[in-house]
């Protein structure tokens, strides 16, 4: 069953707006602790934060929190650097996913370059597996970038979705757009060889509410991550209840939408987008 993994980085990001310097402490919020535990009684299926070397949102403090007190499953998200290798080896979260990483991005933008960097990316994936963790590539949907995580010894492949929500945003969502439809296919082409190659296919970045569906229709897709969309959406329905609408969404999809009848059948015109996912029950039975 496709299983979704909240990313809480941004609610560190609202606390350092406040807490900047005193964030290591309990009384500073909103703590992204408390947020873990109640994405959890959402649904959520695992919990994601990205420790930058910046230290802009998630803290070290945070890290060993939840390593701590989260049931579910813990992806941290790190560049391959010496220190964050060190910090992954000791606190020991189940997966590792390696990221790029600029100082002067507001978010991760672009995959990792597993082929410019392949004989560093080996030695950092083999010592982080040699600890015990799923070691897992945020890449582009480029052929090259796969086979490179292929070689390098990663066990999953999370395939960059931004260029796709891109072109839903700016094609209205309209699959008949060559764009959306050219953006969708290549996930779709990724996800295929990732899978075939025996290595785990999750999919993740600027996914929401509205564009979620046609990936989490995916065939044999296993993870979505997802943060920014519903860490805003809980601003007016609460955490919990946001994470339970989208886990709904994805269900509603599930990996039956677009296996064959996609385009000129039930998926845009029937039941998903015009029944009962968007229009119907899913959104509903999330609702508090």
């Amino acid at each position: 069953m496709l299983q979704l993994g909240v990313n809480i980085d941004h609610v560190a990001t609202v606390r350092q707006a406040r807490y900047r310097d005193d964030a290591a402490t309990d009384s500073a919020e909103p703590d992204p602790v408390r947020a873990a535990h109640e994405a959890e009684l959402g649904g959520a299926d695992g919990i994601t934060v990205h420790l930058r070397e910046d230290r802009r949102h998630i803290q070290d403090r945070d890290v060993h929190l939840l390593r701590s007190l989260v049931r579910v499953k813990l992806n941290l998200e790190m560049g391959a650097t010496d220190e964050m290798v060190g910090i992954a080896c000791r606190v020991k979260p189940d997966t590792a996913m390696l990221v790029p990483e600029g100082r002067q991005e507001v978010t991760t933008e672009g995959g990792l370059d597993v082929a410019a960097n392949l004989p560093r990316l080996k030695q950092v994936v083999s010592r982080l597996r040699d600890s015990g963790l799923i070691v897992s590539a945020f890449i582009n949907t480029d052929e090259a970038q796969i086979g490179a995580a292929i070689g390098a010894g990663f066990d999953v492949c999370e395939v960059h979705t931004g260029p796709y929500a891109h072109a839903f945003a700016s094609c209205g969502g309209d699959f008949r757009r060559e764009q959306l439809a050219a953006e969708l296919e290549k996930v779709a082409v990724a996800g295929s060889r990732i899978r075939s190659a025996g290595l785990r296919f999750n999919a993740g970045h600027a996914l929401n509410y509205h564009n979620v569906g046609p990936i989490a229709a995916q065939s044999g897709i296993a993870e979505l991550h997802i943060g920014h969309a519903i860490v805003s959406r809980a601003m007016f329905t609460g955490l919990r209840a946001a994470v339970r609408e989208m886990k709904n969404l994805m269900q509603a999809f599930g990996g039956t939408a677009f296996g064959g009848t996609a385009f000129g059948g039930t998926a845009f015109g029937g039941t998903a987008f015009g029944g009962t996912a968007f229009g119907g029950t899913a959104l509903q039975s999330g609702a508090e």
